[in-house]
Parts: structure tokens; C-alpha cells; sequence
């Protein structure tokens, strides 16, 4: 399969499975969402969704959640694990935006990347799922399936975000990240397939012998 056929092969089969794509964490607007997806470093979005009514409960916008403690916010996230780093990342970048955009959060990737605990990819999924800007998040797993299915050879997921973004059409980015993270965790995951057992790993590369070695990120 030549690169371009493989494209067009993924893009068809993860719109076949998954036509709908929801937002894996419960969130019902950008700042929760924003809060949210800091919570899901290193954290399952399983376990994140557990953790947040009980924060949103104490505080569900800005304004309120500055005027928490951080041991407070620290004692309810703890299960999501980092919680010293993720409350004061918390506590901090709710006050930045009551101080600097009215408790709003701002539709603008360098801004939101200036927010403490705030990285890009983290930027990158709010500017997609809240505001609906063109974004193609890249988290490890993605960069792990984007490798198998030789759609790059990025030695980090900055390079595999260049590359996905070039041979993808900029309007299927937004759901086409999380379309590959579902087929991920359903069918491609780090135990479960070694670039050789999955359906698109097969369809790829129906004649790779040894198990593909990714990069990690």
C-alpha cells in the first residue's frame, strides 16, 4: 500500500466505526473542559471522569474555583495522581483567567499554552472540542498507532503532529484524533497489537513479518 492509500484506508474504516465521536471526558463547557483534560495527564479518562463531579460540585468556573485552597482542590483530584502539580496548576490558571479574560476561557492557542499545566496538546483539545478550531492533538498513543501504520517516523510527538496534519484534510482533524484514540484502546493497544494483529496494521502492511518498534515520544 502506498502512503496515500493507506490514508485513505483509515480515514474510510475509522468513519466506518466510529461515525460519532464524543468527548471521552464529561465536561459541559471549556473551562471544565479545560480542567479536565489537565486532570487526564498520565490519568485515565475513566478515572478523571470519576474525579470531577466532586471538584465541579465545589467549583465549576473560574471565579470559584480561584477562591478554593489548593490542599481542597488537592485532597478531591488526588486519585487522578500528580495532584500537588495538577491543584496548584489548577488553582493558578483559574486566577489568570478571573484577572486576565473575565473568567472566560480565551480561544486562542498561545494563550491557552501560556496557562500554567496547560501543554499543547492540552491547548490543542480545547481549541477543538470547545471552540471547534482545527487542531490534531498528539499524545503518545497516537504517536505509537501513527508509527505502525507508517504515517510517520516522528521522534516525538511534535514531529508526528506535522506529519499527521500534512497528509490528513484539515477538516477531519478534529474527530480523526479521537477516532484514532478509540480504535487504539479497542483493537490497537500497546499489549494487545504489535503492528502485526489489528484489522488496520494487517490492511497497511499484509506482508510485515516482525513486530513494528515505535519511538517513544
Amino acid at each position: 500500500m502506498l502512503k496515500a492509500e493507506r490514508v485513505n484506508f483509515i480515514l474510510q474504516r475509522l468513519q466506518a466505526l466510529y461515525p460519532e465521536t464524543p468527548v471521552p471526558l464529561d465536561h459541559k463547557d471549556p473551562y471544565t473542559l479545560l480542567i479536565a483534560v489537565l486532570l487526564s495527564a498520565q490519568c485515565t479518562d475513566e478515572r478523571v471522569n470519576q474525579v470531577t463531579p466532586a471538584l465541579f460540585a465545589l467549583a465549576d468556573n473560574a471565579g470559584d474555583m480561584a477562591k478554593q485552597e489548593v490542599d481542597t482542590i488537592r485532597q478531591i483530584i488526588r486519585p487522578c495522581g500528580l495532584s500537588p502539580q495538577k491543584s496548584k496548576a489548577i488553582k493558578k490558571l483559574s486566577e489568570i483567567l478571573v484577572q486576565d479574560y473575565d473568567g472566560e476561557v480565551p480561544a486562542d492557542m498561545a494563550a491557552l499554552e501560556m496557562l500554567p499545566g496547560v501543554g499543547h496538546k492540552t491547548a490543542s483539545v480545547v481549541m477543538a472540542q470547545a471552540f471547534g478550531v482545527p487542531a490534531f492533538p498528539v499524545d503518545t498513543h497516537i504517536h505509537r498507532l501513527a508509527q505502525r501504520w507508517g504515517l510517520t517516523s516522528g521522534k516525538n510527538v511534535a514531529q508526528t503532529e506535522r506529519d499527521l496534519k500534512r497528509l490528513f484534510p484539515q477538516e477531519s482533524w478534529n474527530r480523526l484524533h479521537l477516532q484514532i484514540i478509540f480504535y487504539g484502546r479497542e483493537f490497537c493497544t500497546a499489549r494487545g497489537c504489535d503492528g502485526r494483529v489489528c484489522e488496520i496494521c494487517r490492511t497497511c502492511y499484509p506482508n510485515r513479518k516482525h513486530p513494528k518498534k515505535t519511538l517513544k515520544a
